[in-house]
């Protein structure tokens, strides 16, 4: 079962998705359906229609599109990991809102945390595999 989070002041339902190097804490109230995102509207911070439809995507799964507002801090990582983030991040508040809509977010594949990271530089190479040039003489 998953760990139902809720603000103590005011009820809100909270969520942390991560991505790559990104972290976002998303937050769920009663509304109109109004997504804010580090305190710009969506279609303001994530011009790219593939990462807006990320996002998007989650709430039209469990038709919630018009009946709550999210509100989300993001940071780190780059657009696409930030909204993949944001994807996970919002999937995780819709459950702690409602339980019921566990098992179609897990069907969807909106509660799996995608694990692949940048991998590390080794000492030796020029990056994490690819090695220096060889010279012949």
């Amino acid at each position: 079962m998953v760990a139902v989070k809720k603000d103590k002041i005011n009820g809100d339902a909270l969520g942390t998705g991560r991505r790559k190097s990104s972290v976002a804490r998303v937050r769920i109230r009663p509304g109109s359906g109004k997504i804010t995102i580090n305190r710009k509207p969506l279609e303001e911070y994530f011009v790219n229609d593939q990462d807006r439809l990320a996002i998007t995507s989650t709430l039209t799964a469990v038709e919630f599109g018009d009946k709550v507002d999210v509100l989300v801090r993001v940071n780190g990582g780059g657009t696409t990991g930030q909204s993949g983030a944001v994807r996970m991040g919002l999937a995780r508040a819709l459950v702690s809102y409602d339980e019921a809509l566990h098992e179609d977010l897990r069907e969807g594949g909106y509660l799996t945390r995608d694990s692949r990271m940048k991998e590390r530089k080794k000492p030796g190479l020029r990056g994490a595999r690819r090695g220096v040039q060889f010279s012949k003489r």
